[in-house]
């Protein structure tokens, strides 16, 4: 799973950040976490605010959601990769 945090580095995105890593921590999900702060890339997503998650190439969130949306997010692409290699 890759995760991505688009944003230019602003208390904000450092706090979606560190909500992201905690909750990858407590439901044990080994997770690539990636910062986008290059401004052309955050809008190549469609994205015209920041901070914004994503979750596999997929603009789960603007803002910054709560750590219960967060693992929601997270268990829903665990589900389809899941589902994904059973189809294989």
């Amino acid at each position: 799973m890759v995760i991505k945090i688009l944003g230019t580095g602003c208390p904000n995105c450092q706090h979606l950040e560190a909500r992201t890593r905690e909750v990858l921590r407590e439901l044990g999900v080994t997770a690539e976490v990636i910062l986008v702060k290059d401004v052309p890339a955050i809008l190549a997503y469609g994205v015209m605010a920041t901070p914004a998650l994503v979750i596999n190439e997929k603009v789960r969130a603007i803002g910054i959601p709560s750590k219960g949306k967060i693992a929601a997010f997270v268990r829903g692409e665990l589900f389809s990769e899941a589902q994904t290699v059973n189809k294989n």
